[in-house]
């Protein structure tokens, strides 16, 4: 076994593999009301890449840091280079890519990037069980989208713990992303097999459909995003039918911790693993703990 990842909670990973160190995503300081891997970003001094899937603060806070710290390059959209770029990041450090440019990251590792989306955050305030239906909000415009995320912003800057509030002040400090920026999933191939990261609830199924990785580490919260609609049943039957169409061997799940106690919640598996089991039986679901140094190859 050479190739191994850890989970620092959220979607965040360190993979290990061919003697790099690649982070996917960056968001390891958390809200002090929520639970976690117990690290910070000031502690990574080793790393080769970091891979942001989107332009978020629970997904690139923190990669400003490791970035400062460490000799790494960063791959991400090019909302998330502007952010960086803003925050003084050297924009030689930072590549774009919008979906379908491969990068070599040395040792034999390449990552390509695909076109995704996000998951349907406008629609709820706090997210919702896996097991639980969600029907309705279809053809919802942008602006309806944008207004309902503005009511969203003012729910959690007055409604969550103070100390957790604080914990978005500071995100947020010198990061004012437009949006997601574009949502990425990215397909790693390493001398031991392949991987795929995506980092919210959401594809294209005209992507997802031509890849075939070995192992998938995909996002179970929120509404599901499928071909820009959101998802018509519950979140356990979203992520059972993206794991059959990727028909991976092992399945690793990402921001289903209660990662900021008030909007998200600390989901419950079973429906998840149920509905893998039933739609995909050939694929295992590996649960993480935190940075547990799960062997994957």
């Amino acid at each position: 076994m050479t190739t191994f990842l850890d989970w620092y909670g959220c979607a965040t990973f360190r993979l290990r593999t061919a003697g790099l160190t690649v982070f996917l995503d960056a968001y390891i300081d958390r809200a002090p009301t929520a639970a976690g891997a117990g690290r910070s970003a000031t502690e990574v001094t080793e790393c080769d890449w970091i891979l942001v899937g989107h332009s978020h603060f629970d997904h690139l806070y923190g990669a400003e840091t490791i970035l400062a710290n460490t000799s790494a390059r960063l791959i991400g959209s090019y909302e998330t280079v502007r952010v960086l770029e803003e925050a003084g990041v050297e924009p030689d450090r930072l590549l774009c890519v919008a979906g379908g440019e491969t990068v070599d990251l040395g040792r034999g590792v390449r990552a390509t990037a695909y076109p995704s989306l996000h998951s349907c955050v406008w629609s709820h305030q706090a997210m919702h069980p896996a097991d639980e239906v969600c029907l309705g909000d279809l053809g919802v415009t942008l602006q309806q989208q944008q207004q309902r995320m503005a009511a969203l912003g003012s729910f959690l800057m007055t409604e969550l713990d103070p100390l957790a509030v604080e914990h978005l002040r500071s995100s947020r400090s010198g990061q004012s992303p437009r949006g997601d920026g574009g949502a990425l999933l990215f397909h790693l191939e390493t001398p031991d097999g392949s991987i795929l990261y995506q980092d919210t609830s959401g594809h294209w199924t005209g992507v997802v459909d031509q890849l075939r990785p070995d192992v998938a580490i995909v996002a179970a919260a929120g509404r599901a995003n499928v071909d820009g609609e959101p998802i018509q049943g519950s979140l356990a039957t979203y992520v059972a039918d993206h794991v059959a169409r990727l028909q991976p061997r092992q399945v690793v799940l990402c921001h289903h911790d209660d990662w900021l106690p008030g909007f998200s919640v600390a989901t419950d598996v079973e429906p998840i693993r149920s509905a893998i089991a039933a739609r995909a039986p050939d694929a295992v679901l590996l649960e993480l703990g935190y940075v547990d140094g799960t062997a994957l190859f």
